[in-house]
């Protein structure tokens, strides 16, 4: 592992500690958009509040390992190597930025954003993947090669540079990601508690199909999570322990979107829809199962002791708690001249500027003294997002 590495900024604490027994960072897959995490983790970071689990899927999952890999005072600085890493163009380096900078309008950003997909599409991402020589149909069926456009050993490189999976494996923050079984079509999550992770386990839920290679991890094959689910956050609600736990979900694709006007609209609405999994009606469904939880423990506080001890009753109160759930929802929303290659667009212009966007995101939702407050309705479970926050003022 490359221990070289430019230490970031002194971080400032805005606020107390939020009161949980369990801080979450849930990331979701979304390729080149993942930038959007590493800029939400730096404001976290600045904040003073450090993840205790952090689960992921794809580019997710890389950055989840990134930042579960190294010690806190270095996960900014990793991240950024990573991401400065992916977005050196292959063709035309910076002279590329250099033009994209000059741009101006939708029509000219969108210009340069198309030319920066086609130059990922055609020469791959450095230290990620990169393409093959040979096109998968030319190749002898069976071989990795004849399944996949894309090689990413790079990305072995990198990781096993950036990612100390010692330090993960030790048990100090949670580390979860998620994969699908090829033959099996099982959705699997790698989880430190159950698994040592490596960095196959990581290659292995951002193993997109037909672009990349399924990963093999003990005579199994793995693909990208999210060609089941796309967001971790019913793995952490559902599986986790039962603690007071405040998650930050971070998505890389909104689900709310306008009616698309052309094709290319199509295919972008038809990405953000399928990639957001549904997140909103995961933690709807969530939401009621909790509020049976805690009537439950209400009623059972409540029982004579001849009804507590019947064996039917303690089957209840093994499902009933008083435990709390808020999740703070940081969502990217896109750019107007961004299009369906937006996943796939590798720019140094573009990556800073999801970055940026995901550091102000989280500056201004911790901003607001309600985002990290603590349930107090009867479901013990809230939701926090600042967008839609702000959008409900203007609205009263």
């Amino acid at each position: 592992m490359d221990t070289t590495v430019t230490a970031p900024p002194p971080r400032k604490r805005v606020r107390p500690h939020p009161q949980f027994e369990c801080i979450v960072l849930t990331l979701q897959g979304g390729g080149a958009l993942g930038a959007y995490q590493a800029g939400v983790y730096q404001a976290l970071d600045e904040a003073g509040i450090r993840p205790d689990w952090i689960a992921g899927i794809s580019i997710g999952a890389i950055n989840a390992a990134i930042i579960a890999g190294n010690p806190p005072e270095q996960r900014v600085a990793r991240l950024r190597q990573f991401w400065e890493t992916v977005s050196t163009n292959p063709l035309w380096g910076a002279a590329g930025d250099y033009v994209g900078r000059l741009a101006t309008g939708v029509a000219g950003r969108r210009a340069v954003s198309q030319a920066s997909a086609l130059a990922a599409t055609v020469a791959g991402a450095p230290g990620f993947f990169a393409p093959r020589t040979v096109l998968p149909y030319l190749t002898r069926p069976g071989s990795v090669a004849a399944t996949s456009y894309y090689d990413t050993n790079a990305l072995r490189l990198t990781l096993e540079r950036l990612v100390d999976f010692d330090r993960i494996n030790a048990g100090g923050t949670r580390l979860s990601v998620g994969a699908v079984n090829v033959k099996s079509g099982n959705f699997v999550y790698f989880d430190t508690t159950t698994h040592k992770i490596g960095p196959a386990h990581v290659m292995a839920s951002g193993a997109l199909p037909p672009g990349f290679p399924a990963i093999e991890i003990d005579g199994e094959h793995y693909w990208d999570g999210g060609t089941v689910s796309n967001t971790p956050l019913q793995w952490v609600l559902q599986f986790g322990p039962r603690r007071d736990t405040l998650t930050f979900q971070v998505d890389l694709w909104n689900a709310r979107g306008a009616l698309p006007r052309n094709v290319v609209d199509v295919e972008t609405r038809r990405k953000e829809i399928l990639y957001s999994s549904r997140t909103r009606d995961n933690v709807d469904r969530f939401a009621e199962m909790q509020r049976l939880r805690h009537a439950i423990a209400k009623v059972c506080d409540t029982l004579p002791k001849e009804v507590c001890d019947l064996p039917e009753a303690g089957a209840l109160r093994s499902f009933a708690d008083h435990k709390v759930y808020s999740i703070v929802h940081l969502i990217y929303r896109p750019r107007h001249y961004e299009t369906f290659a937006k996943d796939y667009e590798f720019s140094r212009l573009s990556m800073e500027g999801h970055w940026a966007a995901g550091h102000a995101d989280t500056v201004h939702t911790l901003a607001h003294p309600e985002a990290l407050a603590r349930p107090a309705n009867s479901d013990g479970v809230r939701t926090f997002d600042a967008a839609m926050h702000a959008h409900a003022a203007q609205a009263d």
